[in-house]
């Protein structure tokens, strides 16, 4: 179920006391997507309502937005379904759960709205980001991503491993498959590998490599490359590339980023990630460069993490990403 929100023109919301003017009042519709079938480790479906319980509506609403919720797609339980293709476990289920995503975040943005989703196992990206391209592509413009990852998810039922779909959803983003995720809206790929930049990646399985060269991406940036040449002109150099002939850009923040010093409860944690602050400032230039079309969140596994601080530094990112100033 999503709200439907009216196609009329709306008032601008007042700003509250204190709220910054620097960046502009925005009209977000938050999204839960809480799919739990993409990944081995179970939890990830708690992810949204995590989220919002560490106060994601009222802290953006502090910064002077209007925010409504337009609740949760409808998924299915693993329990109730075969897992299917030993290659692409649940990939029907989650094809479904994708299409309606991207059928929820089209409508999002035909309302006037930006579109905040909640995840969920990254495998729901295939559905978020089609629905931001669609809208685009009706409008005769196509889409910049920042993929946010300690993995490159550009695996397919071919390449994969575990056949686990969380790891798939930027391969199906880019056209190579598999096809009932990469299908979607009757075409692919949904952004083009000039306008994909992926960020902090430090675990890439061995067939990933050669998916990364057949997609014909180059905007590829491992932590390496941020110890050695800092977030700023990292995230500043991806953003460029995410912009050049676009409309914006879909921002896809897996928390497995973030070191799980930091971000203990996450889907796949990877020691080595980005600290605090460099999430932190990810999200702060992001803002400051203001073409960040839609935002999502995924991969918060509160069955494992201490306390919801891993949920609650989700939040403090969206805060940032949403204009959220020191200062």
């Amino acid at each position: 179920m999503t709200d439907r929100a009216s196609n009329s023109p709306q008032p601008e919301p007042p700003a509250p006391a204190g709220a910054t003017e620097r960046q502009p009042r925005r009209r977000i519709r938050v999204l839960g997507v809480p799919l739990d079938m993409g990944a081995s480790r179970r939890g990830v479906d708690m992810g949204p309502s995590a989220m919002r319980v560490a106060g994601l509506q009222a802290r953006l609403e502090a910064l002077g937005h209007h925010v409504t919720d337009g609740g949760n797609i409808r998924v299915e339980v693993p329990e109730t379904r075969a897992s299917g293709d030993r290659n692409a476990h649940y990939l029907a289920e989650i094809a479904e759960t994708c299409a309606h995503t991207a059928d929820a975040v089209l409508k999002t943005l035909e309302d006037g709205v930006i579109p905040l989703i909640l995840g969920g196992d990254h495998s729901l990206a295939a559905g978020s980001v089609s629905g931001v391209a669609e809208f685009y592509r009706r409008r005769n413009q196509k889409i910049g991503l920042i993929w946010l990852d300690a993995h490159p998810d550009i695996n397919t039922p071919q390449t994969s491993p575990s056949g686990n779909v969380h790891g798939m959803p930027l391969a199906a983003l880019l056209g190579l498959g598999p096809q009932p995720l990469a299908g979607l809206f009757g075409y692919a790929p949904k952004v083009a590998a000039e306008n994909t930049a992926i960020l902090g990646v430090r675990n890439i399985d061995p067939a990933e490599r050669e998916n990364l060269r057949r997609a014909g991406l180059t905007h590829i940036y491992t932590m390496r490359d941020i110890d050695e040449r800092g977030m700023r002109a990292v995230m500043e150099e991806a953003l460029r590339a995410a912009a050049s002939g676009t409309a914006g850009y879909h921002v896809s923040l897996d928390m497995d980023w973030i070191d799980p010093e930091d971000a203990p409860g996450v889907g796949t944690p990877v020691r080595g990630g980005a600290t605090y602050r460099e999430a932190h400032l990810a999200m702060e230039i992001a803002a400051d460069h203001g073409q960040m079309l839609s935002l999502e969140i995924v991969e918060v596994n509160p069955v494992i993490d201490e306390h919801n601080r891993t949920a609650d530094l989700a939040v403090e990112l969206a805060c940032s990403a949403f204009g959220k100033k020191i200062l």
